[in-house]
């Protein structure tokens, strides 16, 4: 298969081995590895102009082209401008020798990503900084919008305890989200959800794949009704909405609130923009309200019941307080941190 450089949108580039993993920052000998890919199928796919040797001009279809040599001396590279870890600020919420909890921002994604610029700041290479000594193991995964309490594993035995507890559904994950309208006082949303395809983050999926079991518990912990006009209704109603996945889909709270027909407030996929608007011209919220405000599990190695809560910030309170529920987190999970 031919070596592939790529640029999109001109101001940075990515550069891929066999297995989709991005490398950072540049390393010139990974990035000599080959893909396996076509040449007009990775341009195609991913709507950018590809540059090839000359001994990979071909087919610019489907079909791979012949295997070339490249030489980057021949290529401009484009000069990478990365973020600043300066911007985010890593809360660590439980420290132990097996286990560290954090509070992972909303916006901050949680690990590299081929499909995002190098160079960009993550959590895990945040929590890499702070124990440059040590390797840090994901255990499982929140959505770049989403905020709240994380957990990770210090050392290999300890991850694999983690995950098998996840999927044994020994983990009780509690969020809090703002829906659109008044909720019910507690219901159990049992819906199964096809898997999203994405056919940038991963092009080789099956994009049929069968509907898989998703079951989410709600309960509404308050509700207001703002003298804003929506359309054809003279005003506007939400609500704050505790919810606990009992499985792990993705995009699950999003989509079994949508089914409800109560999305989330700032949910640019699965929501609506006319409430979104709102939020963002009367509150000057711009981010999705949905947060991961606590973990509940035994501990892995001395078995001892676990709670750790991250509130969700002066932010939100803030926007809680304009909402009228300026109590509402400090009354259901106790104190608000300093």
């Amino acid at each position: 298969m031919p070596l592939i450089l790529v640029y999109r949108r001109s101001y940075y580039h990515r550069y891929l081995d066999d297995d989709f993993k991005l490398f950072e920052p540049f390393d010139n000998e990974k990035f000599l590895r080959r893909i396996s890919f076509s040449c007009g199928g990775m341009a195609e796919w991913l709507k950018a102009p590809v540059l090839k040797t000359d001994e990979s001009r071909g087919s610019q279809g489907s079909n791979p082209c012949p295997s070339a040599t490249f030489h980057p001396a021949s290529v401009n590279l484009v000069c990478l401008v990365t973020q600043s870890c300066e911007q985010y600020t890593l809360e660590i919420l439980h420290l132990d020798d097996y286990l560290i909890f954090v509070h992972k921002p909303a916006g901050l994604l949680v690990h590299p990503s081929w499909i995002t610029p190098p160079g960009e700041v993550t959590l895990v290479g945040l929590l890499k900084t702070q124990f440059p000594e040590e390797t840090i193991h994901t255990v499982h995964r929140l959505d770049r919008a989403t905020s709240g309490v994380m957990v990770f594993a210090r050392n290999k035995e300890v991850a694999q305890s983690l995950q098998q507890m996840f999927r044994d559904r020994l983990v009780c994950k509690t969020y809090l989200c703002v829906t659109r309208g008044w909720t019910e006082p507690r219901g159990v949303i049992d819906y199964a959800l096809k898997p999203e395809y994405d056919k940038f983050a991963d092009p080789l999926a099956n994009p049929d794949k069968a509907p898989k079991e998703a079951v989410t518990h709600f309960r509404q912990l308050a509700c207001v009704e703002l003298p804003i006009a929506v359309g054809r209704y003279p005003v506007a109603r939400y609500s704050l909405v505790e919810v606990k996945p009992l499985t792990g889909r993705k995009h699950q709270i999003r989509r079994h609130m949508k089914h409800i027909f109560h999305p989330l407030v700032g949910d640019t996929k699965h929501g609506e923009g006319r409430h979104n608007r709102l939020f963002r011209e009367h509150f000057g919220c711009n981010r999705l309200l949905l947060m991961a405000i606590r973990l509940e599990l035994a501990h892995p190695v001395t078995g001892q019941h676990l709670s750790i809560t991250a509130h969700p910030g002066h932010e939100i309170d803030a926007l809680f307080a304009e909402l009228g529920w300026p109590e509402v987190v400090e009354r259901e999970y106790g104190e608000k941190r300093q």
